[in-house]
């Protein structure tokens, strides 16, 4: 297995651990709002009962992200080697690794720093369509493509 691919799979199960713990913290609020609704009696209930549901409605905002954000990623083949940066592309930059998919956070793997990057972020815009040797400059910092996958 590549070097993309295991970072694809990494970052596939992070997506899907946060998508799993929404689902249960949604879940764990549908059974407070069931409790509070037993015992509504007086202004402090109900106040408690409109906070659950707006924590409720929050959380399912961030699901119905993250389950967008699921569907972007999984359209990523993560064997397609590509000789310009586009989305699904890993990419190895003097400063770093870079997969632009969406925007998850970094890793380590094989001791190396991966970031998962927007297409959408102001330097994920900068190095869409960059080949090895060209190079993308955001705010004062400057990045040289040393490799694609």
């Amino acid at each position: 297995m590549s070097l993309k691919e295991k970072i694809y799979r990494i970052y596939e199960q992070m997506l899907l651990e946060k998508i799993q713990l929404l689902q249960s913290t949604l879940q764990d609020l549908s059974q407070s709002v069931a409790n509070e609704t037993k015992s509504s009696a007086g202004d402090k209930h109900e106040t408690a009962l409109a906070m659950i549901q707006i924590e409720q409605e929050n959380k399912r905002k961030q699901l119905k992200e993250l389950q967008l954000q699921q569907v972007q990623f999984k359209k990523i083949d993560p064997t397609y080697v590509a000789n310009q940066i586009l989305n699904g592309a890993l990419v190895c930059t003097d400063k770093g690794y870079f997969f632009i998919s969406i925007a998850l956070g970094k890793i380590v793997l094989e001791e190396k720093t991966i970031y998962a990057l927007s297409p959408t972020s102001p330097l994920g815009q900068k190095l869409l369509g960059l080949r090895p040797g060209e190079e993308a400059a955001v705010n004062s910092a400057s990045y040289r493509i040393l490799s694609v996958e």
